[in-house]
């Protein structure tokens, strides 16, 4: 069996690398993804879903050099989701997205860098 999952969404914060001892790249960012609908009543409701997301190795270390807080991008990869107590109590889980791809859909200088990102047809499989 296989499972892929596809979101699309904003950074919620700038991405963090590190190295493990192994020498391998590490790099963890989070991406929200959102719909909005109209209510019963016609008033407008959105829900925002957060993922947590790491990329590997290159993938890492490009994700890294060209993603800034607030960029789109496509994020493929396996979907893991965590259970945990919140810290009123109650219980709650976070998702967790090992990326695969990352598609790069801000435009280029869409960076608060100002920094250039990959073309539109980039695309970062490993």
């Amino acid at each position: 069996m296989y499972q892929s999952v596809t979101i699309v969404g904003h950074l919620g914060r700038d991405p963090e690398m590190r190295y493990l001892q192994s020498g391998d790249a590490v790099t963890s960012f989070s991406v929200a993804t959102s719909r909005k609908w109209k209510a019963a009543d016609g008033s407008d409701k959105e829900e925002v879903v957060w993922w947590k997301v790491t990329a590997w190795k290159k993938l890492a270390e490009i994700t890294n050099q060209y993603l800034t807080k607030g960029s789109l991008v496509m994020v493929v990869g396996t979907a893991k989701v965590s259970a945990y107590t919140d810290k009123s109590g109650q219980p709650a889980a976070s998702l967790e997205l090992r990326a695969d791809t990352v598609k790069f859909l801000s435009k280029r200088g869409d960076a608060e860098t100002g920094e250039a990102a990959p073309s539109d047809e980039d695309s970062v499989p490993f």
